[in-house]
């Protein structure tokens, strides 16, 4: 039976990618097939993998066509998240496809790579 695994991430950078990313979702680096190329971060907990990183020279795309989205409950939530990210690294992406009264943030890794902090609060399904 077909399974969805976990995302993947292309990064250029690996030892900077596992350290904010783990910072950033409070994950770990698990010893799972890891090698100079890859790495596998794992829930704290150890329930399960929950990201994969993977050495990548393919450029970034401006606008890729698959990203992460990190959720929270609020805008102060958005607000403080964003904030912490941007201390760990991340940087502001100039999105020049911001609907009107946006639920997300546009940022970018520090290889560059897109994902999104979504205020579910503000969401337009109300969730």
């Amino acid at each position: 039976m077909l399974r969805l695994g976990f995302p993947v991430i292309g990064v250029s950078d690996l030892p900077r990618a596992v350290d904010f990313w783990t910072a950033a979702l409070h994950l770990v680096a698990g010893d799972e097939w890891a090698s100079d190329g890859w790495r596998t971060l794992i829930a704290a907990d150890g329930s399960g993998r929950v990201l994969g990183l993977m050495s990548s020279a393919s450029p970034i795309e401006r606008y890729p066509r698959i990203h992460l989205d990190l959720v929270v409950d609020s805008a102060a939530e958005q607000e403080a998240e964003v904030a912490r990210l941007k201390d760990l690294g991340a940087g502001e992406v100039d999105w020049d496809r911001y609907p009107p009264n946006p639920d997300f943030v546009v940022l970018a890794d520090p290889d560059g790579n897109r994902f999104c902090v979504v205020d579910l609060s503000n969401a337009p399904s109300g969730r």
